[in-house]
C-alpha cells in the first residue's frame, strides 16, 4: 500500500486531489500541504518519526518555493520518494521528466488518469498492489463472449464498420467507431496517430524516425504515424508516458 503527500495552494484542486486518491484502494495514507515550504517541513518531520512516504504529488505553479524548485530539493533526501507532477500546464513536461517524474497529469486530473498515475507509481516503488483491472470490452468469438481488459490493448484500427483491437496474445473486431473510443479511451491514455489509428501510450516502446516518417514500436508491432499527427503524438507521449528528453530518432544513428 501506498503512502503519499498532496501539495498544491488552491484549496480546492487539492481537496479534489486528496479526495481521489483516498478513494483509490492501492492508496493507504495521503496527507496534504498547501505549499512548498509547508511540504518540506512536514516531510522532514515524518523522516524525524521514520515513517514511510512513497511519493509526492505536487503542481508546479505555487506561491514561493514552485513545484520544480521543491522536486528538486526532495531529490536531495536519503531514498527521496518519487514525483508525479499535477499541473493546468504543459509546458514544464521536460523539466519534470528531467526530475525523474513518474508521471505528468493535466489538470483537470480525471480519476482514470490518477488512477494510472497511482499504477505507475507502486511500479516505480516496487510496491506490490492490486491493480485496477479498469474497463472490459465484451468481444464475440463464435457464439461465446470474451471479456478484453483495456490496459491490454496494444492499439486499435478502424476497419469499415469495426475496429480491430491488437493485444499482445491476439486480435478482435469490436462494432464500433474509431471517433467514439477515442472519446471514450481518452483518459486510458489512448492517442490517435492516424486517422484509422489508436495506440496505447503506455505499450510504447519507441518513436523513430525512418524514411521521413515517423513509426511507433508498440508491442512487437510497428505502427506509423501520419504526418497531420506527428507533431501532437510526439508531444503527448512526452507528457503521457514519460518518456522525456528526445525519444525522436533515426534508426541505425545515435540518438
Amino acid at each position: 500500500m501506498l503512502r503519499v503527500l498532496a501539495i498544491d495552494d488552491e484549496a480546492p484542486a487539492l481537496s479534489e486531489l486528496a479526495y481521489l486518491l483516498r478513494e483509490d484502494s492501492r492508496v493507504e495514507h495521503v496527507a496534504t500541504a498547501s505549499d512548498g515550504a509547508t511540504a518540506l517541513r512536514d516531510m522532514a518531520e515524518m523522516v524525524g518519526r521514520g515513517e514511510r512516504l512513497d511519493g509526492i504529488f505536487l503542481d508546479i505553479r505555487m506561491p514561493g518555493l514552485g513545484g520544480l524548485d521543491l522536486g528538486r530539493l526532495i531529490g536531495g533526501f536519503p531514498d527521496p520518494p518519487r514525483l508525479v507532477f499535477v499541473t493546468a500546464h504543459d509546458g514544464w513536461a521536460v523539466e519534470a521528466f528531467n526530475l525523474e517524474a513518474v508521471d505528468y497529469l493535466l489538470k483537470p486530473v480525471r480519476s482514470a488518469r490518477l488512477a494510472e498515475a497511482v499504477r505507475r507509481l507502486a511500479a516505480a516503488v516496487g510496491k506490490s498492489v492490486d491493480p485496477d483491472p479498469g474497463e472490459v470490452i465484451p468481444v464475440e468469438l463464435g457464439g461465446h463472449t470474451k471479456f478484453v481488459a483495456l490496459p491490454d490493448v496494444l492499439f486499435a484500427e478502424a476497419q469499415g464498420d469495426y475496429v480491430r483491437l491488437h493485444t499482445a496474445a491476439d486480435n478482435y473486431l469490436v462494432r464500433a467507431s474509431l471517433a467514439t473510443l477515442e472519446r471514450e479511451w481518452a483518459d486510458s491514455g489512448f492517442i490517435r496517430v492516424h486517422r484509422s489509428t489508436l495506440v496505447s501510450s503506455r505499450h510504447v516502446k519507441e518513436l523513430y524516425l525512418e524514411a521521413g516518417r515517423i513509426l511507433l514500436k508498440v508491442g512487437d508491432h510497428t505502427v506509423p504515424v501520419s504526418r497531420r499527427h506527428s507533431r501532437q503524438v510526439r508531444e503527448q507521449l512526452i507528457r503521457q508516458a514519460g518518456l522525456g528528453g528526445s525519444p525522436l530518432r533515426r534508426r541505425g544513428h545515435r540518438p
